[in-house]
């Protein structure tokens, strides 16, 4: 892993909401730890140890929603996979012509094994789903249209 991956490895877990991270390069080889409480700290050290991920407690990912000229568009927030149930059997979270509320959960991303509940943070009415249930998605990409109510 190059440095540029590093990084953005380290802004993502940011982003999650993931309290440390600890990583190494086999064997007996270099390690780092990555805490983000308050200003992260980064330690490297050389010592055995286990990779561990340990979650910090889990809220709903804030949500980007952007005016556009016909309604506007709810953006994943974070790069992942995209449900829009919270299981294979349940019904989705909201289908075209729904109406949604300020702060209804409208889809779920699942990034490192952790699921994301998807808030809207307007009011309006599904026009549009833009993306197929268990997709991968990208930071800033568009998932869903509303249409003012």
């Amino acid at each position: 892993m190059d440095r540029k991956e590093m990084a953005e490895l380290i802004r993502m877990m940011k982003r999650q909401g993931v309290a440390e991270f600890t990583w190494e390069t086999g064997g007996e080889g270099s390690k780092l730890k990555v805490r983000f409480e308050g200003a992260p700290g980064v330690v490297v050290a050389a010592a055995p140890g286990v990779t561990h991920l340990a979650p910090a407690a889990h809220a709903p990912a804030p949500v980007a929603v952007v005016p556009v000229a016909d309604g506007r568009l709810i953006k994943a927030p974070i790069v992942g996979t995209f449900y829009r149930s919270p299981s294979p059997e349940a019904k989705p979270y909201v289908n075209v012509g729904d109406t949604v509320r300020k702060g209804q959960v409208v889809c779920i991303i699942e990034a490192m094994k952790l699921m994301n509940q998807i808030e809207s943070d307007v009011e309006g009415v599904v026009t549009e789903i833009l993306i197929e249930n268990g997709q991968p998605v990208q930071f800033g990409q568009e998932l869903i249209r509303l249409a003012p109510r």
